[in-house]
């Protein structure tokens, strides 16, 4: 199974400036519960704003066409291809960025881990790919509002390509 997982703002922004659209450490939490003990696999750029490097607990693949790239407790692959066959023995691995990786890799994504953070962001420059909900059938939905942590209403939704 390939999964990606995403945070989504309601104009399908994911990034601004080469990070987040904000801080929501419900989603982070989520995203540990979802992927943890899976491969990983993200853009050079992804792996570079992650503040303290390698994720622990999941096999980090880092694709890049930058050949002399290279970062401690991480796979460095130099295609999409490369990284699905470093991949390729686990069960469930997940995609989680950036745009271009999320673009290339959408065609044969089996399941999305959306949160869906209702709010827009115009100064967004990164998005994620339009999505045809059509091709998609809800797994589950989890709706949360705003809270002290949390600066945005969001839900958590997944779903599989039918």
């Amino acid at each position: 199974m390939l999964g990606a997982i995403v945070v989504v703002a309601e104009n399908g922004a994911i990034g601004y400036n080469g990070g987040l659209l904000c801080h929501l450490p419900a989603d982070l939490k989520h995203f540990k519960e979802v992927t943890m003990g899976c491969p990983i696999i993200m853009g050079r750029r992804t792996f570079e704003s992650l503040p303290k490097g390698a994720l622990p607990g999941r096999k980090n693949v880092v694709v890049t066409h930058n050949a002399s790239f290279h970062a401690d407790n991480v796979t460095v692959c130099h295609s999409v291809d490369e990284a699905m066959a470093a991949t390729a023995d686990a069960e469930r691995r997940f995609v989680l960025g950036g745009a271009q990786l999320y673009a290339s890799t959408i065609h044969c994504i089996d399941e999305l881990f959306l949160t869906l953070l209702h709010a827009d962001f115009p100064e967004a420059d990164t998005f994620f790919p339009t999505i045809d909900f059509s091709e998609w059938e809800e797994v589950s939905r989890e709706a949360h509002s705003a809270d002290e942590r949390n600066p945005f209403d969001y839900t958590f939704l997944h779903l599989k390509r039918r």
